[in-house]
């Protein structure tokens, strides 16, 4: 019995507990449903009292066309009605597309590389009769680089370019304005590097015409005919543009018809701008180098041909100097297989310090034949003194003039240092016991000491060569 009536009791108490759960939750409940029904009340006479209050900003707002999947901008202009995947007219007659081009800026010229940078900015203008749309005020409306890509546009590129990009710093640098009747202007901004061909010839006198080239890639002409749309007035540019080493002096624009065996004919677009070479630069850094070390090349002409410590080394270190400029120069240019103008200019200089070299190489060379002939002169001299046999005579007539003592040598000179150039020594050699056919004989030996003419020479010689390659060389490439 007392089992049963504890088991009445555990079974009366769970019945209490389930009774008062099931009264909690269905009290949350209601005050749940209270809340969602009070707040969704306050939204619907917040949004019933913003309908009296139409002015105020806080209540209403303006929808953001630019978030809509489909703006009513493309809904007015029927994209979705078309298929722009096909040029405007097709199958009937070529569609005209005017260009013009702004340039900002022409950032580099490599002779190296033999290219250019340009940054323009590319329009183009075309009718398109699908992008019409009704207008009272007749006003265009402006679009960015998302519509770009929904309709049709020319596919222009710039032919022989190496590198181009379109800005897109803060955005896309592209800006496309479609007017009432279906006209379109379509502009972006654009760096692009093309190919320069180069003719260094008469570098650095040189000028230089380089060109970027439109195209469409796609469309030959009888789908796209392409055309500036002012003439040469299509083409602009800033007057601040200039280059280091170039002066721009002009900018004009042509029109010519590119043929491809595989595809046809093209419409193509020229930018022709003419630089010419600004010549200071290298006046500078190369020509008066050379020149002063050819002209320090002739210093060795005054210098006693004897120094040899002194006039070695000044030939040695003009012609290593002149080595140097022409690699310096041949390093920043390309490796061309003709002979550049700097070339001709430097290998002369070169030449004539070499051969300020080779002079006094033969000067000394001279001047040790000379002194060893003397030598053996005055070995086979006999002495007057004590003479047994007075047929045996030696006579001897010298002649003097104005020259330095350096042109003789020691020979026959007296030590008090008179000036002389040049000896002539006769001797006259007889001899008792010679055959009877020859009695008596004379021998004359001329013997001219005249090295220091050549150092002499080569003081009018070189420096005359010299200018008068100049006044050639400057005639002909200036």
């Amino acid at each position: 019995m007392a089992n049963m009536h504890i088991e009445a009791i555990l079974v009366l108490i769970c019945a209490c507990l389930v009774g008062v759960a099931g009264r909690s939750a269905q009290h949350r409940g209601n005050k749940l449903e209270t809340f969602t029904q009070s707040r969704s009340r306050r939204e619907v006479t917040r949004i019933e009292g913003g309908a009296h209050k139409s002015g105020s900003p806080i209540f209403r707002r303006s929808p953001d066309m630019t978030k809509s999947p489909v703006t009513k901008s493309e809904q007015l202009l029927r994209i979705e009605d078309h298929d722009f995947t096909m040029r405007p007219a097709f199958g009937g007659p070529p569609i005209p597309v005017g260009v013009d081009v702004q340039v900002e800026s022409l950032d580099t010229i490599s002779e190296v590389d033999m290219d250019f940078t340009m940054t323009l900015y590319l329009r183009h203008y075309w009718k398109d009769e699908r992008l019409s749309f009704p207008s009272t005020n007749n006003q265009s409306m402006t679009f960015d680089s998302r519509l770009v890509k929904k309709i049709w546009v020319p596919d222009m590129f710039f032919v022989h370019s190496k590198r181009s990009f379109i800005h897109d710093t803060t955005t896309d640098n592209v800006m496309l304005r479609v007017y009432p009747d279906g006209n379109v202007l379509y502009s972006l901004r654009v760096t692009v590097t093309a190919m320069c061909n180069m003719d260094l010839s008469r570098f650095p006198l040189d000028t230089q015409t380089c060109s970027l080239e439109i195209e469409s890639y796609a469309y030959t002409d009888d789908d796209l005919m392409l055309y500036w749309k002012k003439g040469n007035e299509s083409l602009n540019t800033d007057d601040r543009i200039s280059l280091s080493q170039f002066l721009i002096q002009k900018f004009h624009t042509t029109t010519k018809l590119a043929f491809y065996s595989s595809t046809g004919w093209y419409n193509r677009l020229y930018i022709h701008f003419t630089l010419r070479r600004h010549i200071f630069f290298f006046l500078l850094q190369t020509y008066f180098p050379a020149t002063l070390m050819v002209m320090l090349s002739w210093v060795s002409f005054w210098i006693d041909r004897r120094a040899v410590p002194a006039r070695v080394p000044l030939g040695i270190t003009t012609v290593l100097t002149m080595s140097t400029i022409i690699t310096g120069v041949n390093a920043s240019m390309p490796r061309v297989s003709y002979i550049k103008a700097v070339d001709i200019y430097l290998w002369v200089s070169f030449v004539f310090v070499f051969l300020s070299v080779i002079e006094y190489a033969a000067v000394n060379y001279l001047t040790t034949v000379q002194e060893r002939r003397e030598r053996k002169l005055r070995d086979r001299l006999p002495c007057t003194c004590g003479i047994a046999n007075p047929n045996d005579i030696m006579m001897m007539n010298t002649s003097y003039s104005d020259m330095d003592q350096n042109a003789t040598g020691n020979y026959g000179m007296p030590e008090n240092g008179g000036r002389q150039e040049r000896i002539l020594a006769q001797l006259t050699l007889g001899d008792n016991q010679t055959t009877s056919q020859v009695k008596s004989s004379r021998t004359y030996v001329n013997i001219w000491i005249d090295t220091h003419a050549i150092d002499k020479y080569s003081r009018v010689i070189f420096p005359g060569a010299y200018t008068l390659f100049n006044i050639i060389y400057w005639s002909i490439y200036s």
